[in-house]
């Protein structure tokens, strides 16, 4: 997946987004303050860090929802510098929102086909001739419905999106996106204020859509659910990349135990991103050793697949 070594800024294999010397800056805040990031293609990246880190700023920058101080960034080999928000949609980069962005006033299937491109009655005189559109949305709606019952939201097609719990907004926002036919996916927290019997669906999608070809990369703060899907993981802090490896090797960073799990408190984020001078004599607490952290690890997660399998086996029983 990368080349030589893995940390921050490492160069992969098949990148399918290449970003040089991003910033920007609100006031006297540098939200984004990145070198070099290159996005795995095919793959799950998880995009993690503490609040205020500029993850959400970066995904703004990325898909033409802000527009950065100074740098370059490229998707599948194409320019996107300068490039609006609706164009980098239409060219396959689509994206989700920490606050669900529905139309609540508008049924379920009418958000789901809003989100279709090339619509021929979007044109003003297209859509003075019913004809030339009609099968096309005949087409859309088919597949939107499609799409829902994938995500198990046929039975809320005509309900209005307001009336959808949390959850059901994020599950209507992924399949949405869906109808563009993506190529990368970005996804936004989207487990944020998820009721937790809705986890482990919206889990299951986001490795659906690797299945199908896509790319992810999503927001995180669940380490534990960063481990259990996340092919990749970078980590940013005060607006840098300060790590980047597999989610175990990352898991073993000193500054990101720092900041996810409360150890290694002499370890700070802000000495990592160069921004703060180090303290003391800069040592960490000691670490759990390598062989211990990796059985951890790999007990974890044989506990978590062994308990999706089981339950999957029962949802085909009761099936049937």
């Amino acid at each position: 997946m990368h080349k030589g070594e893995a940390g921050p800024g490492c160069a992969k294999v098949d990148p399918i987004i290449v970003a040089d010397n991003v910033r920007r800056s609100f006031g006297g805040v540098h939200a984004v303050d990145v070198d070099h990031l290159e996005v795995p293609r095919g793959a799950i990246t998880a995009l993690i860090g503490p609040n205020g880190a500029g993850k959400t700023t970066l995904f703004n920058l990325l898909t033409g929802f802000d527009k950065p101080d100074e740098g370059t960034w490229s998707y599948d080999g194409r320019d996107l510098a300068g490039v609006p928000a609706y164009k980098v949609s239409r060219m396959g980069l689509v994206r989700t929102f920490q606050l669900t962005k529905a139309l609540g006033l508008l049924t379920v299937l009418d958000n789901m086909k809003l989100g279709a491109t090339g619509q021929r009655g979007e044109s003003f005189w297209g859509g003075l001739f019913p004809p030339l559109w009609r099968k096309q949305d005949k087409d859309i709606e088919t597949r939107a419905m499609q799409i829902l019952k994938k995500f198990k939201l046929d039975t809320k097609s005509s309900d209005f999106a307001a009336s959808l719990s949390g959850g059901q907004r994020k599950l209507l926002e992924m399949a949405r996106s869906l109808m563009t036919e993506p190529t990368l996916v970005m996804l936004d927290e989207p487990m944020a204020g998820v009721n937790p019997a809705l986890t482990e669906s919206l889990l299951d999608h986001i490795l659906d859509l690797k299945d199908e070809g896509m790319t992810v990369l999503f927001v995180e703060h669940d380490m534990h659910m960063v481990r259990h899907i996340a092919d990749w993981v970078v980590v940013m802090a005060e607006g840098k990349i300060v790590a980047e490896g597999d989610p175990y090797a990352v898991m073993k960073d000193p500054a990101v135990i720092d900041a996810y799990l409360g150890a290694h408190q002499d370890v700070d984020l802000g000495e990592v991103t160069g921004r703060i001078p180090v303290q003391g004599d800069g040592v960490a607490a000691p670490a759990l050793s390598k062989a211990e952290i990796e059985a951890e690890a790999e007990a974890e997660l044989a506990a978590e697949e062994a308990a999706r399998k089981s339950k999957r086996r029962h949802d085909e029983e009761d099936a049937r």
